[in-house]
């Protein structure tokens, strides 16, 4: 085999190595990656059909129903409202009039099944050491003057 070939096979085979490795990391990108939908746009059709997506808005006052570790609720941008439910543990700061994202897939009836729930905080959260911290400065403050 003259070096020109052999030069060609290996240019060759590498640009077919580096076309492999791409389509495998492109496609395990895909398959990974989940898109956020509001209300409204679940309801005009823009979500994917058996795919997971999240959805996210306040939740609606007096939806939420518990049954065991089972809860429905209804997510709301102020414009649409969709129902959700999710099996599981709700995180601490779950709340009617929250915000929430939850992540999941919407099923044939409309029904949005969630897989992890989240629950957003305002921009006022503070961990309960540091809340301490400042009462008792507050506190030490009030008896000094």
């Amino acid at each position: 085999m003259k070096p020109r070939h052999k030069r060609a096979a290996i240019i060759a085979g590498g640009l077919a190595a580096i076309s492999l490795a791409a389509f495998l990391v492109l496609n395990a990108f895909e398959s990974n990656l989940v898109f956020f939908f509001s209300p409204s746009q679940v309801a005009a059709g823009e979500a994917p059909k058996n795919r997971t997506f999240r959805v996210g808005g306040m939740v609606k006052v007096g939806s939420i129903v518990r049954k065991d570790l089972t809860v429905s609720f209804i997510v709301t941008d102020t414009a649409q409202e969709m129902p959700v439910t999710y099996t599981g543990i709700l995180p601490d700061l779950f709340r009617e009039g929250k915000g929430v994202v939850a992540q999941g897939k919407l099923n044939n009836d409309g029904l949005f099944t969630a897989a992890e729930v989240l629950a957003k905080h305002d921009e006022n959260y503070m961990p309960p050491e540091a809340q301490h911290a400042v009462d008792q400065a507050q506190k030490t403050i009030q008896t000094l003057k």
